[in-house]
């Protein structure tokens, strides 16, 4: 049972997302006005360190209200490689550039709203090159026990869905 995006219209527009009206065919031929919201894609990344600690930072969600733990992350620019922005982001959220990025996984966050994809990345080694330029972006980035990640997942310390599947995903990678 497929629907069918006829057309779309833009309602509104800025830099970051778009708010587009489609016109939807449901399988029984009935018509469904459907908002959804583009947005571009996102590349996320983290390093595994030799002691099995991961990379993360914590932050304050005003949207949500929320605290936690999260990867760095942030919009991929136009023309820009996925892993070169998650690259660039890790680095500019922590201080730390990653060496060779391995693909996690990618994730629709929002899939029945957002047409966003989440792309995450990870890391064997990274290079310190010094405090982050985006401090602004976390309270603080700390090296987490990646055993812990279950369990700080269950408590709600990684609220964000793509976050937690990611590192649940790495730590079954990595600990097994």
């Amino acid at each position: 049972m497929q629907w069918t995006n006829l057309n779309e219209q833009t309602v509104y527009e800025n830099p970051w997302f778009r708010v587009n009206l489609a016109d939807v065919l449901l399988p029984d031929g009935r018509h469904l006005d459907h908002y959804l919201i583009r947005l571009r894609a996102v590349a996320a990344a983290t390093v595994v360190n030799e002691a099995n600690e991961v990379l993360l930072l914590w932050r304050h969600r005003f949207i949500t209200g929320s605290w936690g733990w999260e990867l760095a992350a942030g919009v991929v620019e136009d023309g820009e490689d996925v892993a070169a922005a998650a690259a660039r982001e890790m680095e500019e959220e922590t201080g730390w550039r990653p060496g060779e990025l391995r693909p996690l996984m990618t994730v629709e966050p929002a899939n029945g709203l957002v047409d966003a994809r989440h792309h995450l990345f990870w890391s064997r080694e990274a290079t310190y090159t010094g405090h982050p330029a985006d401090d602004f972006e976390s309270s603080r980035r700390e090296w987490v026990p990646l055993k812990l990640v279950p369990d700080m997942v269950a408590r709600g310390e990684i609220p964000a869905a793509n976050m937690a599947a990611g590192l649940l995903l790495l730590h079954h990678m990595q600990l097994g």
